[in-house]
């Protein structure tokens, strides 16, 4: 079976986010002043090859506590 698991990674609250940062500025330079504290992370698509969906979570478990690190 094929299953596909999407993976949002976003930087801590307690760390700097100069990309955010950047963005939030260039909002309300747009205009755009009711938008603030703008984070910037990544999204992960995975296509996973398992048998079921507990193995696939496993898996898919296994990989997000490796990308953690």
């Amino acid at each position: 079976m094929k299953f596909k698991a999407s993976i949002d990674i976003m930087p801590l609250e307690a760390l700097l986010d100069p990309q955010g940062k950047a963005v939030s500025q260039s909002m309300n330079n747009l205009g755009l002043t009711e938008i603030n504290n703008v984070r910037i992370g990544k999204h992960i698509t995975l296509h996973v090859e398992s048998k079921d969906r507990n193995s696939a979570e496993k898996v898919i478990e296994e990989a997000c506590k490796k990308l953690a690190l």
